[in-house]
């Protein structure tokens, strides 16, 4: 009798123990990070460059009901690099890959962030973290940024008709989904390897944002009494642009193959331009595909209304990088605003100019989330503090890095360095003809005509290409000191970074500091870099 009493009493201690750690796990935030893909200022309604242009009710209830982070700066300005950033709350060099250890070898030390940086499987990363700490983890969207193992990359001239090509689309699909588990992700599913141009057929080469937004209304509704995390990166509005392939795609193309039946769960895209017309907004697909997008936002919205957790949940937006200058470290890359929403509002108010980075992003929302971390595993620093109102102890500069490309902000000033390793200086003019001829060809096969044809020019800050590859080639036409080994730009009176003050000399005091900060950040991380860093 003593024995079943004791038994009795354990159980009502222990579970009474649960309901206190179900209490504690409901009151941690739901997360839900939604992160765009090549957005232009100018899509913003909550940006000057934007205002009234777009019809984006979602994301401007977003933007009006949370805070607009107006310092927010990207550490590594295309798709996979800040990504790394984003998740893994490190500077992009650090990634351990393959590819870029491969490339280190070939650049004597050197390591060129481009889009290579991958996490690796069982690599800790915000998704892993968040996992050990009581979350259900969730992904849909593009990857261009797990690594993934046995994936077999079929072409864009490969026949979707062809059973023995659709067999490995399906294998590099579930190879996708493995890569997610493996770095924490209890559900991953309507997701593209890459940009649609390079995930298989050209007859599967198409947005389906209906898609993964099902995936992710699937996830929020399956959910329980766990907090849950979800990592929602869209392809949009990345190319391809045109409507036949993006918002008036057939929505039962996927890159696995054709669905049974379209999706239902946000306006049909008939409705897109009827919309777009109604509200006074150009018809055009630039306009479309942004309004599709922002379905995609409503649709979350609505799934959390109605599984009852619209007040306790966080939403980050985010675009990847600034597309101004993408592929470079000036402002036009990395100065890129985010929007952080709750439902009641933070105390930082509508907008907030704290300098962040990206590289915070994961440990901003640990400290959120409730979950301890170690300070030294990141670049990165929370700025939770900032959207409770308080001030943040100023970081002393901030750290950029891409291609050949490193570049660190201190104040008012910004340093730029460009160095290229040996073999490309030692580039004869046949071989920048044969890499240049090679380029144009590849930019051919994807619909796409060449932006240059003159071997002569000066590579890219990314691609050891003339004239820059497509994604850099706005910026070398942009910034009229692009191919200066170094600059410095005075970003209080020059924002646009049109004036090099390197060899200016009332400027070497200020060159001097700016030079010694940059090689500070240099010499904390893995890689060479010229001067500033030898093997």
């Amino acid at each position: 009798m003593r024995q079943l009493r004791y038994v009795i009493l354990l159980s009502v201690i222990l579970l009474g123990g649960c309901l206190k750690n179900v209490q504690a796990q409901q009151q941690q935030p739901n997360i839900i990070f939604f992160i765009a893909d090549d957005m232009t200022r100018d899509m913003f309604n909550c940006l000057p460059e934007g205002k009234g242009k777009n019809l984006t009710p979602n994301l401007d209830k977003l933007a009006t009901e949370g805070t607009l982070m107006m310092g927010q700066h990207v550490s590594a300005t295309v798709c996979t690099p800040s990504r790394f950033n984003v998740l893994s709350g490190k500077y992009a060099s650090r990634a351990n890959n393959p590819k870029v250890l491969n490339q280190v070898k070939k650049n004597g030390g050197q390591r060129v962030v481009e889009w290579n940086t991958h996490i690796m499987p069982g690599e800790a990363n915000l998704a892993s973290l968040l996992q050990s700490g009581g979350y259900t983890t969730g992904a849909v969207g593009k990857n261009h940024v797990y690594e993934v193992h046995d994936y077999k990359v079929m072409p864009l001239t490969a026949d979707a008709g062809d059973a023995r090509v659709m067999k490995q689309q399906l294998a590099n699909y579930k190879a996708t989904q493995q890569a997610y588990y493996a770095c924490g992700y209890d559900f991953a599913d309507g997701l593209f390897y890459e940009n649609p141009d390079f995930n298989g057929p050209r007859a599967l080469a198409v947005h389906n944002l209906d898609w993964s937004t099902e995936a992710a209304l699937k996830f929020i509704h399956q959910i329980n009494e766990k907090p849950f995390f979800l990592y929602f990166a869209t392809t949009l509005p990345h190319g391809p642009l045109e409507a036949e392939r993006a918002w008036n795609a057939d929505r039962t193309i996927t890159p696995i193959g054709k669905l049974d039946k379209a999706p239902q769960v946000m306006p049909h895209q008939s409705t897109i331009p009827v919309r777009l017309k109604q509200a006074g907004k150009p018809v055009n697909d630039r306009k479309a595909n942004l309004l599709w997008m922002d379905d995609a936002l409503g649709a979350l919205i609505l799934s959390l209304k109605e599984k009852g957790v619209y007040d306790n949940t966080i939403i980050f937006f985010f675009n990847d990088h600034g597309q101004y200058a993408k592929g470079t470290v000036y402002q036009g890359a990395t100065a890129d605003p985010s929007i952080i929403w709750c439902s009641k509002g933070f105390k930082a108010g509508a907008v907030n100019k704290s300098l962040v980075s990206n590289v915070d992003f994961t440990p901003t929302i640990l400290e959120l989330a409730g979950i301890d971390y170690n300070k030294a595993d990141f670049d990165g620093r929370s700025f939770a503090r900032v959207l409770n109102g308080q001030e943040l102890e100023d970081r002393g500069s901030m750290y950029f890095e891409i291609g050949y490309s490193r570049g660190v902000r201190k104040g008012n000033f910004k340093y730029l360095a460009l160095r290229y390793p040996a073999w490309v200086n030692q580039l004869t003019a046949e071989e920048r003809e044969t890499i240049l001829t090679e380029y144009n060809r590849k930019l051919k096969i994807r619909g796409k005509g060449p932006n240059n044809t003159d071997p002569a020019k000066p590579f890219g800050h990314v691609q050891i290409v003339p004239g820059g590859g497509d994604a850099e080639f706005p910026a070398t036409q942009r910034y009229p000191h692009y191919a200066d080994a170094d600059q410095l730009y005075d970003l209080e009176n020059d924002p646009n970074e049109q004036v090099n003050l390197y060899n200016h000399p009332d400027y070497q005091e200020v060159v001097k500091a700016m030079r010694k900060e940059l090689k500070k950040h240099i010499q904390s991380i893995p890689g060479s870099f010229g001067e500033f860093k030898s093997k």
